[in-house]
């Protein structure tokens, strides 16, 4: 399974002997939990399990909220309502799947955030970054699909924002629109296929999410130096790693218990905080709410999607050259999905020798900038489409783009990192000289 000399799995008895001979489970778990990991992986570190039990909560809670929803559009508010109130535990259940799209999307951005602080896209991990963006993807579409189905004020109008979205595309926007909606609007045909959709998408992402794994189990972990671990022989890599149980199963666990307190806390005393008034009002094609907004862990991209208008002088040329094609609307549509794009194609962007950014003292700064920079386009997205906010996405949004397509790049040229310790061992024993050189035989 990785590339790491290890301790591979015996089976010592028949029975355990048969079944390894015929279906080679055993040994499949045993290498999952012994896999050698390089021992000095701090707290970011935690937020893989966290994500693991999301997803899971969600695939449990939504099955059970699929038995009694009804995905039409007389009925679905009034079949959440009825979840509410008279499905024994139904509020609960409820309230632990919304905030638990909330708490997902946490994780994944800190997971995310830790990997480009971190290198953890860089050679040989490119696939596995690859397949991370494809997962959050699947993950925004999901959360997207889902949000929805209440069918609330909120719902309705969202989906009819962004499912707009692609009839700016030129030529075949309309079409792709129409069939999404499965008609001219947001109606009956379009809530059932969003039932559809984001009922399977999350068993897609449990599929990537295996991928995902297998990836880094056969390149190994990365880690905050950056260095790899040590390969030439057995003795050297039990140097720089420990197995994976029990030692990080037990740290998992702790932090996900501390990060479980906090939201329970959440779900029990203030589910409704990140959620909108507005989806308890039964949605309305006749009514537009005063100011249409997505999900919080939408609203970054939201803003960068409202933060070129037909002002912006970029949008001006783009549709100078291009006869009209891409107008403001669908260059924000660009700029959005490109948002993502570039996160996407980092492995490729950043030219710098140096994994980590733990020894790359200019980057730190750009990088830091870049993580205010997305906190605030967040709070750019929640606000009105109009000055000084729209001046503030333009800039955040300049920001993104000039990260990773200019300050990357050039840092690799430019800057001059520190050196990165010789090994995990040797940076590992600056950071706990009192801790046991190997683990307890």
């Amino acid at each position: 399974m990785s590339g790491i000399p290890h301790d591979h799995y015996e089976p010592k008895g028949a029975f355990t002997k048969g079944v390894e001979n015929r279906l080679p489970i055993i040994g499949l778990i045993y290498g999952t939990l012994m896999i050698p990991t390089p021992k000095n992986l701090n707290w970011m570190w935690i937020w893989g399990i966290v994500l693991a039990f999301c997803l899971a909560m969600q695939i449990v809670t939504g099955i059970i909220l699929v038995m009694h929803y009804t995905p039409h559009a007389d009925m679905a508010f009034a079949s959440v309502e009825h979840i509410m109130r008279d499905v024994n535990g139904g509020h609960m259940l409820r309230y632990l799947h919304a905030n638990g799209a909330s708490l997902f999307f946490i994780a994944v951005y800190l997971h995310i955030f830790r990997g480009l602080y971190y290198g953890s896209y860089k050679a040989p991990r490119e696939i596995t970054w690859i397949v991370g963006m494809l997962i959050y993807l699947l993950m925004m579409a999901t959360g997207f699909l889902g949000y929805v189905l209440p069918w609330g004020q909120m719902s309705f109008w969202g989906a009819t924002v962004i499912t707009g979205l692609f009839g700016a595309i030129p030529l075949i926007g309309e079409p792709i629109q129409t069939w999404l909606l499965g008609g001219p609007a947001v109606d009956n045909a379009t809530l059932n296929r969003f039932f559809s959709l984001h009922y399977l998408l999350p068993f897609v992402i449990a599929g990537l999410v295996i991928v995902h794994i297998w990836a880094f189990h056969t390149t190994g972990n990365n880690n905050p130096t950056g260095v790899e671990v040590r390969r030439g022989s057995k003795e050297e890599a039990k140097k720089d790693t420990l197995p994976f149980w029990p030692y990080f199963v037990i740290k998992d666990l702790f932090a996900l218990g501390v990060v479980l307190i906090a939201f329970f806390a959440v779900v029990g005393f203030m589910p409704n905080y990140l959620g909108h008034p507005d989806n308890y009002i039964e949605a309305n094609p006749l009514a537009t709410p005063a100011h249409i907004v997505p999900e919080w862990y939408y609203l970054p991209f939201y803003a960068i999607l409202r933060a070129f208008t037909a002002d912006v002088w970029v949008v001006q040329i783009a549709s100078f050259v291009t006869g009209g094609i891409i107008d403001a609307k669908f260059f924000g549509v660009l700029a959005m999905f490109g948002a993502i794009a570039v996160m996407a194609l980092v492995p490729w962007l950043d030219t710098s020798s140096v994994r980590s950014g733990r020894y790359r003292p200019t980057f730190k700064w750009w990088f830091w900038l870049l993580a205010i920079d997305f906190v605030v386009l967040m709070w750019a997205g929640a606000m009105p489409a109009e000055p000084p906010y729209s001046t503030i996405s333009l800039i955040g949004a300049t920001y993104w783009f000039a990260y990773f397509l200019v300050i990357l790049p050039l840092l690799g040229v430019l800057e001059k990192p520190t050196t990165p310790p010789a090994s995990i061992e040797e940076d590992f024993n600056h950071h706990y000289p009192d801790a046991p050189k190997a683990p307890a035989e």
